[in-house]
């Protein structure tokens, strides 16, 4: 390796929505020894193409090898490397805490610092709701771990440039089949 620093990179690859798209992009991974760090795919506002957000530890060299496999896959119709721009970056994570009827007020009133919201009061645990950046997440899980944090659950990133549309979603756009209207 030429010491280049690894970094965590994010890229959003917008993808046909069909079967085994999932598994050839994971695969790709696999064969070329690139680790996963986090991995989301959802819907989009348009039918038929899903976004990917993939997050990697990779320096730049990796990042444009990673970038150009993923061009190559058949099912893939943009990708963008979004680490070096301004964008926004979310988790979203359930945690059960062990939450006695002497503790729950304290608990929820660390939960408020947090913006956490609670989701499920049960006879001695709460479920609680946090949406943010990683070290937001670690922190209330810092905060909740001498209660007892009893499960937990963590989505994958979602990200997303700031400003206008990104450039991953701009091809998208511009490739979209035109309809002919019959008057």
């Amino acid at each position: 390796m030429n010491g280049e620093l690894q970094t965590l990179r994010t890229f959003v690859a917008y993808v046909e929505d069909q079967p085994g798209v999932l598994n050839r992009i994971a695969s790709l991974f696999r064969r070329r020894n690139f680790n996963i760090v986090s991995l989301n795919v959802g819907r989009t506002h348009e039918p038929g193409i899903s976004r990917m957000t993939v997050v990697v530890e990779a320096d730049d060299d990796k990042a444009r090898r990673i970038e150009a496999n993923l061009y190559k896959l058949v099912n893939v119709l943009s990708v963008e490397d979004i680490t070096k721009q301004p964008n926004i970056v979310r988790d979203l994570a359930l945690i059960k805490v062990k939450a006695p009827p002497e503790k729950r007020t304290e608990i929820l009133q660390l939960c408020q610092v947090f913006r956490a919201r609670t989701l499920d009061v049960g006879a001695d645990s709460l479920v609680v709701e946090i949406t943010g950046t990683q070290d937001k997440i670690e922190g209330l899980l810092t905060i909740l771990a001498p209660f007892g944090v009893l499960e937990m659950v963590q989505s994958g990133t979602v990200a997303m440039s700031r400003g206008g549309i990104g450039d991953a979603a701009k091809s998208i756009a511009q490739e979209k089949p035109k309809v002919a209207v019959v008057a």
